[in-house]
């Protein structure tokens, strides 16, 4: 059984429909991408998978349950945290504080500690920054701190929202790097990326969407070797 089973979602945004029968699977382990153009309905597959936004036909399973009938904030506490678009750090907190609001739905405080100082060995960054307030790190900053308070709720699949967007290439080789690390250490990641390069290099699968739909599934590797995906999203011609 897939650890998160998508299965015909449609999710409208009022009368636009934006997913139309979206159906995929992330086993437990992997790191599975999303990659399209703008507006092809990336964000949207996060937002419905996350309660965000509810389908108005199919359903979303996590570990065998149907997550229809919950609101976001009750999926933390299932075992998913989202890395939103943007970062969204809470910029007049510390980058400590930020981490300890991670772990809010948790009270094993000796095992959040260790959490803790995990995240800062992780992204050694944020163990310098640890006192600064949030809205003064820079964009590569906020990303690692917007990851690592993620991870302090412990989830079982982490949903990840463009965390290359607006870093420099220096930077985006070493959140991709930790993308790899934290899967490593057990944690399954869904990422949606406009950096599809960077993206296929990482995961081991991957659905190619346009316009609310999904054209193309297949391993990272052979999506790397398709002719259209290159064409389109690699800019190799």
């Amino acid at each position: 059984m897939s650890m998160l089973e998508v299965h015909d979602v449609h999710t409208y945004y009022g009368n636009i429909h934006a997913l139309k029968g979206i159906s995929l699977t992330v086993k437990q382990g992997e790191i599975v991408t999303l990659i399209g153009a703008n507006g092809a309905g990336k964000t949207t597959i996060l937002r419905t998978i996350s309660g965000l936004l509810q389908p108005r036909q199919g359903w979303v399973t996590f570990n065998g349950e149907n997550l229809n009938q919950y609101k976001a904030h009750h999926l933390v506490a299932k075992g998913m945290a989202m890395v939103p678009e943007g970062r969204g750090v809470f910029s007049r907190l510390t980058v400590e504080e930020n981490l300890q609001m991670g772990a809010f739905h948790r009270k094993d405080k000796p095992a959040i500690a260790e959490d803790l100082e995990h995240m800062y060995t992780l992204f050694p960054r944020l163990r310098e920054r640890r006192n600064q307030v949030a809205g003064t790190l820079s964009g590569g900053e906020q990303q690692m701190l917007a990851t690592a308070r993620a991870l302090m709720s412990r989830p079982n699949l982490l949903l990840m929202d463009e965390p290359s967007m607006g870093l420099a290439p220096i930077l985006v080789e070493t959140i991709f790097d930790t993308i790899m690390e934290i899967n490593k250490q057990g944690t399954t990641i869904l990422l949606v990326e406009q950096n599809a390069h960077m993206a296929l290099q990482v995961a081991h699968r991957g659905y190619v969407l346009q316009t609310g739909q999904i054209v193309l599934e297949n391993t990272a590797a052979n999506l790397q070797a398709d002719a259209t995906v290159q064409k389109a999203y690699l800019g190799i011609e």
